[in-house]
């Protein structure tokens, strides 16, 4: 098996020259918000050879309550008998996939962070640019046996709600959010009851860190987003977004630029509006 990269990404072509050892394990994350069990049935129907299947509501996110985001963290000890059931090891390097957005990949590939996995990767492209290579492809269901994964989870790498509430009232920090241009402005809002954005935050769609289905180059998201933090360091800016998951995309895209530290704000958009004495920000629409 040859060496991965030192990137967070990792390529079709580089994925493909690993073989068919044991000791990397892949990971698919397809799924749909609109209809849970679609990407069950994509991963059942075809998939990259090995790969196991991940689900964002079943293994990437803890229950819903009043007072959370739509997608808030599973407890650590819960994540930690996932990983165990999937049959990951803290020292295996991982590769994990959805579509081709990678936004389901990035939350996985966040999470793992988040439990100190330091080898784990997110293909470039996803599913669509495997199959456009035409590289082999597998069906049904693929298990291992499990595993114990031990390790302490690194609880600095995401702040709370009342973290955010502190930054926007001290005006110590900058609050970037990934969500589509006119939910954030407040035009559209197709998830969650409230529209708008937090106060002060700004917006950095995590579509713009692509272009034709891939991350756009280093060079051009390190100009895109210093440009956008301007003298922050990046340990200064936490993202956000409707639920905690395309938040992860901005991460992931900000460590493939050379900038990594950030920090997530788990409950997103989706628990900032649990409580409606938080101000919240409607843009003007002229048009």
């Amino acid at each position: 098996m040859e060496k991965m990269n030192d990137s967070p990404l990792i390529s079709v072509n580089e994925l493909s020259a690993q073989g068919d050892g044991n000791v990397l394990r892949v990971c698919d994350c397809r799924f749909l918000l609109s209809q849970a069990d679609a990407g069950r049935a994509q991963y059942l129907a075809s998939h990259i050879p090995g790969a196991s299947y991940v689900d964002l509501e079943a293994d990437l996110s803890g229950p819903v309550g009043s007072r959370t985001g739509r997608h808030p963290l599973p407890e650590v000890g819960v994540f930690r008998e996932t990983l165990g059931h999937l049959g990951l090891t803290p020292d295996m390097p991982v590769v994990v996939y959805d579509d081709g957005g990678c936004a389901m990949a990035a939350r996985f590939w966040w999470m793992l962070r988040w439990m100190g996995h330091s080898d784990v990767k997110v293909l470039d492209g996803g599913f669509a640019a495997w199959q456009a290579a035409g590289f082999a492809l597998a069906s049904g269901n693929e298990t291992y046996q499990s595993a114990i994964y031990e390790g302490p989870a690194d609880d600095d790498l995401w702040v709370s709600v009342e973290t955010v509430e502190s930054i926007v009232g001290q005006g110590s920090g900058l609050i970037v959010d990934a969500r589509e241009a006119s939910r954030f402005k407040g035009w559209q809002e197709p998830l969650d009851l409230v529209a708008g954005h937090i106060p002060s935050a700004l917006n950095r769609p995590f579509l713009e860190n692509m272009r034709e289905g891939k991350f756009k180059s280093t060079g051009e998201l390190r100009q895109a987003f210093k440009t956008l933090i301007r003298a922050r360091s990046p340990r200064d800016v936490i993202h956000s977004c409707g639920s905690g998951v395309t938040a992860c995309h901005n991460l992931l895209a900000m460590e493939h630029a050379g900038l990594p530290g950030s920090r997530l704000f788990v409950g997103s958009w989706s628990e900032w509006i649990t409580d409606q004495r938080r101000e919240v920000v409607i843009e003007p629409n002229d048009s």
